[in-house]
């Protein structure tokens, strides 16, 4: 047979390689895809409630390293038993159905009681398919790498949660990753030259993967705290990101903030975006969980850029992948998006972070902003557990 190889960029999810395999002689074909992209800062996790058929017709990017989970059934497909696949949640039980059966001749020649066993499962899979009651999926991939359609997007999906976790160091050694440690603490009396001092040191782009130079500087931000700001520049193909990290530790309550947006000059504010905050605009009824577009110290007006390009950027809008009523509903998001960063539209910009290390400029400091709203609340119980804080106690 042939085997056909294609470097290829999808958007938001870097380059892949596309393998397929072809004989003439059986005509048996088949086709994978592999990462040729960098493995992302943090692991993802996807919970999909199937409820309907339609669930089962949802697109879903499987990394050769992600695990697949249904609960109800105590089944799970371990990472790097099966190759990386663009496929549907239907395709996926479908693959577990065809491995399963294909020993079963074997088996029921060697140990009749195992192959009826299997046999039971393999019809339990089966009856999954027409969804006549409802499941859960989960689709763990610690390299990040992974993605489950949101058919609604870029509405928020009631029945798929999105968590973006850091990988345990047995995950890391997983992807052959090292040094995946957290800095050293610095003595206390060495604050102030960090304050005063531009840290350097190498990496790689992540777009060219060429040697490329990340500065890192500790910032007082006004009526907040101290924050690590990162950036990286590459030479070769000229890209730049900048990213936040908190320089202090989580606080005791969550802190949701309301911007009423009326004038164009709110575009302007100083935004500090962390990785535990999410971002809603009831207006448009768009809602960014945590973890996505990682942490960032920027204004409104380029939040919001970001999220329209983040939005265009959808793989299953583009190309094949697109359908036209959904390209359509996309297309007027990304118009009503457009007024609001002109200023032409009015809307309220909503943060929610449960660490609590998000800032929103009160341009009227240090007396109260009649258009904005901090609110301070009780973390729940999930919230602590996505934190990692109830470890602790």
């Amino acid at each position: 047979g042939v085997t056909r190889l294609l470097l290829t960029r999808i958007p938001f999810f870097k380059e892949i390689i596309v393998s397929s395999f072809a004989c003439d002689s059986c005509s048996w074909s088949n086709t994978e895809i592999q990462s040729a992209g960098r493995i992302q800062e943090q692991g993802v996790r996807y919970t999909l409630a199937v409820t309907s058929r339609q669930d089962m017709d949802r697109e879903v990017v499987k990394a050769d390293c992600a695990t697949a989970r249904i609960p109800e059934l105590d089944f799970e497909i371990p990472a790097f038993t099966q190759k990386g696949v663009l496929t549907t949640i239907e395709g996926i039980i479908d693959r577990a159905v065809a491995g399963l059966e294909q020993d079963q001749p074997v088996r029921r020649a060697t140990d009749e009681e195992v192959a009826k066993k299997i046999e039971e499962f393999i019809g339990k899979l089966k009856q999954l398919k027409e969804v006549h009651s409802p499941f859960t999926f989960i689709l763990d991939d610690p390299s990040g790498n992974s993605f489950v359609e949101n058919p609604r997007a870029p509405q928020r999906d009631e029945a798929l949660v999105v968590t973006h976790y850091r990988r345990t160091p047995e995950q890391a050694a997983l992807l052959g990753l090292e040094g995946e440690e957290e800095l050293d603490e610095k003595p206390a009396d060495s604050t102030e030259d960090l304050r005063n001092e531009v840290l350097q040191f190498n990496t790689n782009c992540p777009e060219c993967n060429a040697p490329a130079s990340t500065n890192m500087k500790l910032v007082q931000i006004p009526h907040f705290k101290e924050v690590i700001i990162m950036a990286t520049n590459c030479d070769s193909c000229g890209h730049r990101t900048n990213e936040v990290k908190s320089g202090g530790a989580i606080e005791p309550q969550g802190t949701r903030i309301t911007l009423a947006i009326t004038d164009p000059l709110d575009m302007m504010r100083d935004i500090l975006k962390s990785e535990t905050c999410s971002v809603e605009i009831p207006e448009l009824e768009f809602e960014l969980g945590m973890g996505a577009l990682g942490g960032k110290f920027t204004t409104l007006e380029g939040l919001l850029k970001d999220i329209r390009d983040l939005v265009e950027r959808n793989p299953f809008t583009l190309g094949d992948s697109s359908v036209p009523d959904r390209t359509e509903k996309l297309r007027e998001f990304i118009g009503k998006l457009q007024e609001i960063i002109e200023g032409r539209r009015k809307a309220h910009f909503i943060m929610d972070d449960p660490a609590g290390n998000s800032y929103l400029q009160n341009v009227y400091a240090p007396e109260e902003d009649p258009e904005l709203r901090v609110e301070r609340y009780e973390r729940s119980f999930s919230q602590n557990e996505e934190l990692g804080l109830n470890a602790m106690k």
